[in-house]
This record gives structure tokens, sequence and C-alpha cells, in this order.
């Protein structure tokens, strides 16, 4: 439908932990979504996220910056097969670039980095918004 703006979400689940949950998250694959993250915003619900998806893996295709941002984030970096390269707490005003290679990048609130651990596999089900 034309005009109309249709938001993806994906539940995120650990299959290292026996399917536990880690957030309901929007999927940001455009260059503008990419580009704002959550930049600005006030806060995010608890439990959601928002999934950063590049086009191919790379350690600087996905590094983020926390311009802008009110609060810190828990970030999680995952190759194209879902599996964790990386995870950090990121705090507002610096740059981070994950330590390997990573195509998706998941930003959540802190409390989400209790729920995966570098090389545990993520896998993304599709959510209704």
């Amino acid at each position: 439908m034309r005009g109309t703006r249709v938001s993806k979400w994906v539940e995120i689940r650990n299959r290292s932990r026996g399917q536990a949950p880690v957030v309901r998250a929007r999927w940001c694959s455009s260059f503008g979504c990419r580009l704002r993250g959550l930049s600005l915003s006030r806060a995010l619900p608890a439990g959601t996220g928002l999934l950063l998806v590049e086009p191919r893996q790379g350690r600087w295709a996905t590094a983020i910056h926390m311009f802008g941002m009110l609060f810190d984030l828990g970030v999680v970096w995952l190759d194209a097969q879902g599996k964790v390269v990386d995870t950090r707490l990121a705090e507002p005003w610096r740059v981070y670039v994950p330590k390997a290679a990573a195509r998706f990048t998941l930003e959540a609130l802190p409390e989400a980095l209790e729920h995966v651990a570098v090389g545990d596999v993520l896998e993304f089900v599709d959510a209704v918004a």
C-alpha cells in the first residue's frame, strides 16, 4: 500500500540457551534507519531494541556512534550466521567498533547483555508489530 510504512519486528532468541528470549527488536535495514539508530530517543521500553542490518559483514560497517544518545545501551554484534562476535556496554558520545566482523548490531537496554555471551547463536523470528 503506497504511503504506508510498516515496521518489521523480530523476536530475538538465544539458541545456545534453549531458545531463551533476549529482546523484541525493530528490524532496521535502510541507510537512514541505521544512521539515526536510537539517537535522541528519550527512553527504550524494557525488553525491546533495534536490530541494525548491514548489507554485508564487516567490522567498520557495523561500528556504531553514540552521538545524541541520552542513555547507555547494551550492544550485541552478530555475524551473518547469528553468532555473537562481541558485546559491549555502550556509553553516550562514544564510538564502538566490534572486535570481529559482524552483519547485525543489536541495540537494547544494558540488561540484554545478561542474556547473551560471545559465541552464543541467536535467531530472529518474525513478530507481530
